[in-house]
């Protein structure tokens, strides 16, 4: 996930084949073992539950993903609303567990630009407040604080954080999303058929969590998107103040990537929901 007025990623290639489809690659000759298989994995993944389109997965291999190129063009309210609608239906066909990774995947996953990945912990949780603590924040408020970009307070408050996840605070009755996993506005491309899904981070989660991150750096016309999914699945009330509990991982992840403001917008979430 690169921060939202990063430069693009200068390893992507856009290319026309000789022959329809255009395609669009992304490459890495450096690229960590298993990198883009694992983005394949979870684009089928995502693809297979038959909601939100997904981007085409053409070729995999060790240092390339080839994907169908698609064409942008500006979104209206109606493409809005029934992306809501089919991004619930993706996240209503289910995982297996909170934090499992996608079939054809068992290690962890990875997150970030393709530059500087960070590991996506794979995990099978019974209830998202553990899988939330110690898979997701955790991890990463220590990487913060190996690097020197957070502080022993800053672990300390993430710590009584995670203590009340674990305690079941948040917890309720749904099951195991399919998420997405890194949905920020960027990583949904808006074509004539729709908005596409693109550059995931899939496993099984909270369906809070995929809405909350379309939120944190805002979407052409979210109040649309969330009318369209909650015709198709109803939020459970009080959705909306939950929302920066569930970007803490983002705005750790930002933190720990970034700096900047990216660290005083964490600690201003982490003191919400320590108390």
């Amino acid at each position: 996930m690169p921060a939202p007025d990063a430069a693009p990623d200068a390893a992507r290639v856009a290319a026309a084949a000789p022959g329809p489809p255009r395609v669009f690659r992304k490459v890495r000759t450096d690229a960590p073992p298993g990198l883009f298989r694992c983005e394949a994995a979870g684009l089928r993944w995502l693809a297979d539950a038959g909601g939100a389109p997904v981007v085409e997965v053409l070729a995999v291999d060790g240092t390339s993903l080839t994907l169908r190129h698609l064409v942008a063009v500006r979104p209206d309210a109606a493409a809005a609303r029934a992306f809501g609608a089919a991004l619930a239906r993706t996240h209503d066909a289910g995982a297996p567990a909170f934090g499992s990774p996608p079939p054809g995947w068992d290690r962890d996953g990875f997150v970030g630009p393709l530059q500087e990945l960070l590991p996506l912990p794979a995990a099978a949780h019974a209830t998202w407040g553990a899988f939330s603590a110690d898979a997701r924040l955790l991890p990463l408020v220590d990487e913060g604080v190996a690097r020197g970009v957070l502080t022993a307070a800053d672990r300390a408050a993430a710590e009584a954080v995670a203590d009340r996840l674990r305690e079941g605070r948040w917890d309720d009755d749904e099951p195991p999303a399919r998420l997405h996993g890194d949905l920020w506005s960027g990583n949904v491309v808006w074509t004539a058929e729709g908005g596409v899904l693109v550059d995931p981070a899939a496993h099984g989660g909270h369906r809070e969590t995929d809405l909350a991150l379309l939120a944190l750096f805002g979407l052409p016309h979210l109040d649309a998107v969330l009318a369209g999914y909650e015709g198709v699945h109803p939020l459970r009330p009080g959705w909306r103040g939950r929302r920066s509990l569930h970007q803490l991982h983002p705005l750790a992840l930002h933190a720990v990537l970034f700096g900047g403001g990216y660290v005083g917008s964490l600690r201003t979430a982490l003191a919400r929901w320590s108390g």
